[in-house]
């Protein structure tokens, strides 16, 4: 047996790199560098810039390039880093077993250093016929090994790939690696010829054993051929070894007390002003310093604060706000006409509302979940062309995905002037108060960016308008569905009027804003021109605002909104059910353009039939039909006070779906005589009466105007 034992040798010290300057990573006076490596301390370069003997460096100036090395191994160094130091540490030499010899062992001792070998490297052993066996001691003792091994001396065509695969793991030929475990301070590496195990004779004479970090990609892969494992000295002339053994991580520690013990003795406390003191390992004594969240230098002299607000691509504040450095820290501040936490990654800075719906914003803010810009980027693939499920005069609909796979409907909008932002957040404030089956819920919003984004839930089967007027989705529209449509939208507007804890008008019912869920329930939306009212007030004189075919005429002509001006929107779209005609038909003649008129006439010279939508021409019901027509003449009544209120609406369709379900009982009684005669509004479910209907046809979003 030969042993080859590694000393810790003691080299002079070469002061060949210039001073540093203030502010360096060196000590004051120390060469910061030694050709391209920076030396931070507590290495060093030249007496007084190292803390003790294990961090000293020597600079060779005259090596072309400049080559530093540790002092006390004389191993070439490539990089120290903050927790490892990269070192081409002299490895294990060849072996030809030469004078009989059949196992060459190594010896590697950094017991009195403040390095140990990191787990990011492992032993590889070449050869044929070849066992690498390793013990040493970490916090405790160790030891592996593996074999190399060839199947005859042609194998692979003559050539050995160590991998053979691309990611660096796969097994080899000629080749083996075994782990090295973190914290080893002693390694003894025996490299044993086997072939009596294997074969009557070995194949090759020379086999090489190195340790190196592990590099987890095709750059680890070396080959060689195997004949050159005959005469080693090939592989020292072409520098074989110089050119495919991997530089060795070695794991560096102040000390060898734990932050616990070494903080009670601060004059030789390593840690300096603004840092903080991390163990190296909880089973192995030493420390390491890092600079405190906030400053940043060298924690082995001192760490300065960082400026966070100097580089305004890294600026942690919102667009709106002003940056303000602090010792360790910053502070964001909106600037004028704006509220909020200022933060880029936080709520950011909102733009304060110039009407009365300021003082009511900032307390429902605090009950609105708020986004941020970046999850929902993520959410729509970066907004993504592919995702978009309308466009409208405001901006563009998205469909997303949260985070936490729920899907949603996200509307951004474009840049808006303080009407539209008024709108936005007049929607807000009034759906973070609402809690009905029907109407869609506001799942938050994002306010902090140039463009405000609200989130919805998504209801995947479009919206009225669409299930009526367009006649590709081909969607079979029953009386049974058309009347327990207009239920739910009554029975949305009379929350809205007289059972939410604030009456609310809504200022903008149509088709286009009734939304439809999976099982076609409806979800009133549009809350934008929405208005809170106070319990006692009768009516809101405001700018005249809706859409024409479904505006109140008596609003129109004196500007004063009422409940009653909702109701009548709300006869239209009954009328629109009932005819499947549009608010507003320009390709018609002048007297037959609006809808509300022609179905006003049309009962009045009771032919109600003429103007019946054809899709109902072979269904039942029809008394039933002629009794909301009827309720539908009262909300078009040109004088508000004559009209219905939302809860008397409510009340009538509601008691025509029992008497219609009533009425379906007794025909199937017999059949289903366990059938409840009566079903509430809450759990009352439709039927096409011909075929079920698909959720999956379209898909929509709260419409954009």
């Amino acid at each position: 047996m030969m042993i080859l034992q590694f000393s810790l040798l003691h080299f002079t010290i070469l002061l060949l790199a210039p001073p540093s300057s203030s502010g360096s990573i060196a000590k004051p006076g120390c060469p910061d560098r030694c050709g391209s490596v920076p030396i931070p301390y507590p290495f060093g370069v030249g007496s007084g810039c190292f803390m003790e003997q294990s961090f000293s460096v020597t600079c060779n100036a005259s090596a072309d390039p400049p080559k530093a090395s540790l002092s006390i191994t004389g191993s070439e160094i490539i990089e120290i880093n903050p927790t490892n130091i990269r070192v081409n540490l002299p490895n294990l030499a060849l072996s030809s077993y030469g004078q009989g010899a059949r196992t060459l062992t190594v010896i590697f001792d950094l017991s009195r250093t403040r390095y140990t070998f990191s787990d990011d490297n492992w032993l590889t052993a070449i050869g044929c016929d070849d066992m690498a066996a390793v013990t040493g001691r970490a916090n405790r003792s160790f030891s592996g090994g593996c074999v190399s091994y060839c199947q005859d001396r042609n194998d692979s065509g003559g050539v050995a790939s160590c991998p053979d695969d691309n990611n660096g793991y796969g097994l080899g030929t000629g080749c083996c690696r075994t782990p090295i475990p973190k914290g080893t301070s002693n390694l003894y590496v025996n490299l044993t010829d086997v072939r009596n195990n294997w074969r009557d004779s070995k194949l090759f004479s020379t086999s090489y054993a190195f340790i190196g970090e592990k590099v987890i990609t095709n750059q680890s892969r070396f080959s060689y051929r195997l004949n050159d494992l005959n005469n080693a000295t090939t592989f020292l002339t072409d520098n074989w070894a110089s050119k495919n053994t991997p530089p060795m991580l070695l794991d560096w520690r102040i000390g060898a007390e734990n932050c616990n013990e070494a903080t009670k003795n601060l004059t030789t406390y390593a840690c300096r002003g603004n840092s903080d003191c991390v163990d190296f390992d909880t089973n192995i004594g030493g420390y390491l310093c890092n600079c405190s969240k906030g400053y940043e230098g060298n924690p082995y002299l001192d760490c300065q604060d960082v400026n966070e607000c100097a580089d305004s691509s890294s600026n942690p504040c919102d667009s709106n706000a002003v940056c303000t450095n602090t010792l360790g820290s910053f502070t964001c501040s909106c600037r004028k006409g704006y509220y909020g936490d200022g933060m880029k990654d936080g709520k950011g800075c909102i733009r304060r509302p110039t009407s009365t719906v300021s003082n009511v914003l900032i307390g429902t803010l605090e009950r609105t979940k708020l986004f941020l810009a970046k999850e929902l980027e993520k959410a729509t693939d970066n907004f993504n062309t592919s995702r978009i499920l309308g466009q409208g005069g405001q901006g563009t609909v998205y469909k997303g995905m949260l985070s936490d796979g729920q899907i949603v409907a996200i509307k951004k909008l474009k840049l808006v002037d303080d009407d539209q932002l008024e709108q936005l957040i007049n929607e807000v404030v009034i759906l973070s108060q609402i809690n009905h089956r029907n109407v869609v819920k506001l799942l938050g919003c994002c306010l902090a960016t140039e463009v405000p984004m609200l989130v919805y839930e998504f209801v995947p089967n479009g919206t009225l308008f669409s299930l009526i007027h367009d006649t590709t989705i081909g969607i079979p529209l029953s009386w049974n569905m058309r009347l327990k449509i207009a239920g739910d939208i009554a029975g949305a507007l009379a929350y809205l009027h007289s059972a939410s804890s604030i009456p609310i008008y809504h200022r903008d019912i149509k088709s286009s804003n009734i939304l439809l869920d999976d099982k076609f329930v409806v979800k009133v939306s549009d809350f934008g021109t929405s208005k809170i009212v106070a319990v006692d007030q009768t009516h809101l004189t405001t700018l005249v605002k809706g859409t024409f075919g479904y505006l109140d005429p008596e609003y129109f002509q004196s500007s004063q909104f009422t409940e009653k001006s909702d109701v009548y929107s709300f006869g239209v779209v009954l009328a629109e059910l009932l005819t499947g005609r549009r608010p507003i038909s320009l390709e018609k003649t002048e007297g037959e353009r609006n809808l509300a008129s022609v179905f006003l006439a049309s009962m009045e010279a009771n032919s109600l039939d003429m103007i019946l939508d054809a899709r109902l021409s072979d269904e039942d019901g029809k008394e039933e039909v002629s009794v909301v027509a009827r309720l539908a003449e009262r909300c078009l009544n040109p004088k508000g006070k004559m009209r219905p209120t939302m809860k008397e609406v409510a009340t009538e369709l509601e008691s025509i779906i029992i008497t219609q379900t009533q009425h379906r009982v007794e025909q199937t009684k017999g059949v289903y005589e366990t059938m409840p005669t009566m079903i509430s509004d809450i759990e009352y479910a439709w039927t096409s009466g011909k075929s079920e209907i698909s959720s999956s046809l379209y898909t929509f979003i709260p419409e954009i105007v």
